[in-house]
């Protein structure tokens, strides 16, 4: 007989007094109230928790719910047809759950003042059914004492609520969701427990708070890039900013205007370190190295996409496929082949990636500024085609006649492994993408670059291809953002946050 013993089941739960419904014609004051809610509700958790590890006691379980917004219209009336987002597409209740408004306050203020004027109706403000997880009311530089759990009684999911599988997923954004008899349509493409889960991802793989990012993003597969982007950063802070009020590196190390290069520096660099050139509307520059694979492409897009960024671009080196490329030629893809098979999923191959004007546009014309070439003359750098991505680093080594083939049919120019996984999360996550790669090695024709010569090559076109890729965001970030956000990425029943 099995003479363990066994806690009693927590029938007392005790949570923060009830917030009433307000109704808010302004956006401002909206986010004010979702502020106060969100803070209230996290404090009593940390409070709690603290309260439970020094006494030990266990009589009862501590739960706060997140702040939720909501909208309610009956008509049809039609909105500005031109806007890809601020408008709910049929009449209904639609409804979200809200965390951090903190950090999202602009983003949500933009968001819900185009749902009031577009609209004509009040947003609603309450608390909502879901609890906060204990985990996610601790900001990410929160330290809690391994030692603590040594005072409980009960496991700690007993006392309070823990993350839920059931509340992170990506239904919605990827269009699967269905919501249950009488439940509101979602109002945003993240629930509040999805961003949680990826904020608090985000340090662990970057090494820099989620406030640090901007929403332009470059990613790059290179550590040459990164010590260039390094490079010019510090520069733009020693001649006082020139428009950037901050250069933060992993550790949240920051530099400020008229200051040289830091003290000090992380001794040991995360997965895919980010680097952070700051404006204070967050209309500066992140770029962070992902390093080799679809994998990693993947995952930092997952969890950079609940900051909504307005662009993200990929630069990096890639295999040219043609006779014509040299090493150093610049491809722009506009179309890509999916063989990384880390979204098969979540969005099929069968679903095309389309170019996107706005961003194609940007990369070209930064090209001919940057290199001093236009026209027909920037042809003999540059080609425009299919870009092909795949989840073997080693794919020369097997049978060459099936994947040639492919590669042919296809017409790709160039091979790489993380451009069309950062494209297709882009279009899943409705960021607007693009990719300007350059040809490093030609493995069909058997050039490859000699140990000196790779050391010029880096030297020479690293430089340059980071600054089209910096020229480019300057670009993007001047567009009016309803023109950035493209309505190709919005599907039938979309949701109304951007």
């Amino acid at each position: 007989m099995d003479k363990r013993t066994y806690p009693q089941p927590i029938e007392l739960i005790s949570s923060p007094e009830p917030v009433a419904r307000r109704s808010f014609d302004n956006a401002y004051d909206a986010v004010q109230a979702l502020k106060e809610i969100y803070e209230r509700n996290t404090a009593f958790l940390r409070e709690a928790f603290v309260h439970v590890a020094k006494t030990g006691e266990s009589d009862r379980r501590y739960r706060a719910f997140y702040p939720e917004v909501s909208l309610s219209t009956s008509s049809f009336a039609q909105i500005d047809t031109r806007l890809a987002y601020g408008h709910v597409p049929a009449p209904g209740v639609y409804a979200t759950t809200i965390t951090r408004p903190d950090l999202f306050e602009n983003y949500l203020t933009g968001q819900l003042g185009l749902l009031v004027r577009n609209h004509g109706v009040p947003v609603t403000v309450a608390e909502s059914e879901i609890p906060i997880p204990l985990h996610f009311a601790f900001r990410e530089d929160a330290y809690v004492e391994g030692e603590i759990g040594d005072n409980l009684t009960r496991p700690l999911r007993d006392l309070f609520d823990v993350p839920d599988l059931n509340h992170m997923d990506d239904d919605i954004v990827n269009g699967i969701y269905e919501p249950g008899p009488g439940e509101p349509l979602p109002l945003a493409p993240f629930t509040g427990q999805r961003i949680d889960y990826s904020l608090h991802r985000l340090p662990h793989y970057t090494a820099t708070s989620p406030e640090h990012f901007q929403n332009f993003v470059l990613f790059t597969n290179y550590q040459f890039y990164i010590d260039e982007f390094c490079a010019l950063a510090r520069q733009i802070m020693e001649a006082g900013g020139e428009g950037y009020e901050a250069f933060v590196e992993p550790g949240n190390i920051v530099t400020l205007p008229g200051e040289g290069e830091p003290q000090a520096s992380l001794q040991r660099l995360p997965q895919m370190p980010a680097y952070h050139l700051k404006k204070g509307d967050h209309s500066g520059i992140t770029m962070v190295n992902i390093g080799v694979g679809p994998s990693n492409a993947k995952t930092i897009t997952d969890h950079i996409a609940v900051l909504r960024p307005h662009a993200w671009l990929m630069l990096g080196h890639c295999a040219g496929l043609r006779h014509t490329q040299a090493l150093g030629d610049y491809v722009l893809a506009h179309a890509y082949v999916r063989e990384d098979h880390v979204l098969d999923e979540d969005l099929p191959v069968w679903v095309p990636l389309p170019a996107l004007a706005e961003v194609q546009v940007a990369l070209q014309e930064a090209m001919a500024e940057i290199t001093g070439l236009s026209g027909y003359e920037l042809k003999r750098i540059m080609r425009t085609g299919t870009v092909a991505t795949i989840d073997n680093r080693n794919w020369e080594l097997r049978e060459q006649r099936g994947p040639v083939h492919r590669l042919s049919q296809s017409r790709a120019i160039a091979l790489d492994m993380e451009s069309a996984t950062i494209a297709a999360n882009g279009f899943r996550f409705r960021v607007p993408y693009g990719t300007l790669l350059c040809v490093s090695d030609k493995p069909l024709h058997g050039e490859l670059k000699l140990p000196g010569m790779a050391t010029d090559f880096y030297k020479r076109q690293v430089a340059q291809h980071l600054q089209i890729g910096v020229r480019a965001v300057e670009k993007l970030a001047a567009m009016p953002v309803e023109r950035l956000h493209s309505r190709k990425l919005r599907s039938f029943l979309e949701t109304a946050f951007q």
